[in-house]
């Protein structure tokens, strides 16, 4: 339910630090709290409020403790050194008071962030409800914050550690559930997420706008949003406001309206989720983060080619920040590992399809998983819906970033990728194309022919490609292509409805070129009313065949 602007204003109030012109009890970051875990073999960060001046002491029964005096904003951090795994332990913060933090367990740690498809909930999709029932696992443990956007940085949330047991599995994030479950299991050590998700929100508002400004399209929209803002009348937005809900009170509007209020309060101006919802969590000790955002950032190819250089900027600012105010407690280059975008709307008819917003996406994302170090890309071209924004098929998605992290984090002996493109050769009338990550050999999806793949020569000219596996490599060739140029794989808004390419580990290939010739003409693109599908009544999706999975 969405709160009114009051409620709003008296609960940032609320979170307030105390100033110096009041004397109050230490007071605690909501993310200190009972059932809270900290990362293991760190020095933790771990803060809250007092009086200015004043003495806070935190003691873990473990038989560690640290000190720091409150600063002139009443704010204090100690970084308290943690042992390896389990628990439970007691934390004890002193200070003019006493504050006694119960069950508190050593653990691993992560950061789980990104818009609807990272919040979506376990019981909502297609093996939720029954992943829930059975989720009694009292050392796993979710921090969710509740959806909040600020045009300052925020102090705290509004949020607290809960045990994963059926009921907070259900409302969990399932992509997150089934990431943290694995690791759980596999590592056979205690597993907290710090799950922050927020809907329909673009990359730009997960990083200071400070940072991006030189972003042409950054700058384009923070100058556009302040116009719009300055130009903002509070009184015509209250007249406004009240005539629609006279309407609604007298059933003439079916929708409860909402004040309007100025653009740049709001979650699509550039920098206010980030002051919402990682400001208050930073820098709490973690080991990495996953990610799943951009379909608010692949409305048309010009924006979604943008994203190669959007998401390196968030991920080298999360990094350096958390390790900076974590005083070098938490990584410089943590891992961070993401979610390519699945299959979307109608089934791929073309052998490419030039306006394919999502497929120049799902490339940025590649190349950054490619060139970034520390990074991985978690494949889901096979997990996607021909309606549904928000597919039901989240269960691949969680374990195949919980593959990257056992594999390239915790060193254990998992494949964490499907054939990832390497490299290409011309031989004749044929492209060789050659991949890492093969696993124990690559495969198609199905039966038949592996019909997923085009080919051009230098008129750049896609026709469908003959492709045929070969041991560890795949050879494309077309009839009427003599003098082949260019491969493209999967390059469309939907492919799953292809052939596509797979380890046998179950995971299937990320889309890629092997070409660099200009994706879009900025002056031509499909504009948003594309990717606004219609919905049948009667509309019941099943998940996609694919290979089994490593579970």
């Amino acid at each position: 339910m969405k709160r009114r602007i009051g409620l709003k204003l008296l609960l940032v109030w609320c979170l307030l630090p105390l100033t110096s012109t009041m004397s109050a009890d230490v007071r605690l970051a909501a993310i200190v709290g009972d059932n809270m875990m900290l990362q293991q073999q760190i020095r933790a960060p771990i803060w809250g409020w007092a009086d200015p001046g004043e003495t806070v002491t935190v003691t873990g029964s473990w038989g560690k403790n640290a000190s720091a005096t409150a600063d002139n904003n009443g704010k204090w951090k100690v970084c308290l050194n943690t042992p390896s795994y389990g628990g439970p332990y007691t934390l004890t913060i002193k200070g003019k008071n006493e504050i006694t933090i119960k069950n508190v367990m050593i653990s691993e740690v992560w950061l789980c962030a990104g818009q609807s498809n990272m919040g979506w909930r376990l019981a909502a999709t297609f093996d939720g409800r029954e992943d829930s029932v059975s989720a009694n696992y009292p050392n796993f443990r979710i921090f969710r914050s509740e959806r909040s956007h600020n045009y300052e940085p925020q102090e705290d949330c509004i949020a607290e550690w809960t045990p994963c047991a059926p009921d907070t599995a259900a409302t969990c994030s399932a992509v997150s559930f089934y990431f943290a479950r694995k690791l759980h299991q596999e590592l056979g050590i205690p597993l907290g997420i710090v799950l922050q998700p927020y809907a329909g929100t673009p990359i730009e508002g997960w990083m200071p706008k400070e940072i991006q400004i030189d972003d042409p399209r950054t700058r384009k929209i923070v100058e556009e949003m302040d116009a719009e803002s300055a130009a903002y009348d509070q009184a015509a937005a209250t007249k406004q406001f009240e005539r629609a809900l006279e309407s609604w009170k007298q059933g003439v509007r079916k929708a409860k309206p909402r004040l309007r209020t100025p653009s740049n309060w709001g979650h699509q101006y550039p920098g206010n989720i980030f002051n919402g919802m990682i400001y208050p969590v930073r820098p709490y000790g973690i080991r990495g983060a996953i990610w799943y955002q951009g379909e608010r950032n692949a409305k048309n190819v010009v924006q979604a080619a943008n994203y190669v250089n959007q998401l390196p900027l968030l991920i080298d600012y999360y990094r350096s920040s958390w390790h900076k105010m974590s005083e070098g407690n938490v990584a410089g280059d943590f891992p961070f590992y993401f979610v390519q975008l699945p299959s979307w709307l109608p089934a791929q008819t073309a052998p490419v399809e030039a306006d394919a917003a999502w497929a120049v996406s799902r490339e940025m994302m590649r190349l950054v998983a490619r060139f970034v170090p520390n990074t991985g890309i978690a494949v889901s071209i096979d997990t996607g819906d021909d309606i549904l924004l928000h597919p039901k098929d989240k269960k691949p998605i969680g374990l195949r970033l919980a593959y990257l992290a056992l594999k390239k984090t915790y060193s254990k002996d998992f494949v964490e990728y499907g054939p990832f493109y390497k490299s290409h050769r011309v031989e004749g009338d044929k492209i060789v194309l050659t991949f890492d990550s093969v696993g124990s050999g690559l495969m198609t999806g199905k039966e038949g022919p592996l019909n997923s793949f085009a080919i051009a020569g230098k008129d750049r000219n896609f026709v469908w490609a003959d492709a045929v596996i070969e041991r560890d490599s795949v050879v494309v060739s077309a009839k009427g292509i003599p003098a082949p140029v260019a491969v493209r794989y999967a390059w469309a808004m939907n492919p799953s409805h292809r052939n596509l390419l797979y380890n046998k580990e179950g995971i299937p290939a990320s889309p890629f070129r092997t070409d660099d010739w200009p994706l879009f003409d900025a002056g031509n693109y499909v504009p948003e009313e594309q990717f606004k599908p219609k919905r049948t009544a009667d509309y019941d999706p099943i998940p996609l065949k694919r290979p089994p999975m490593i579970q």
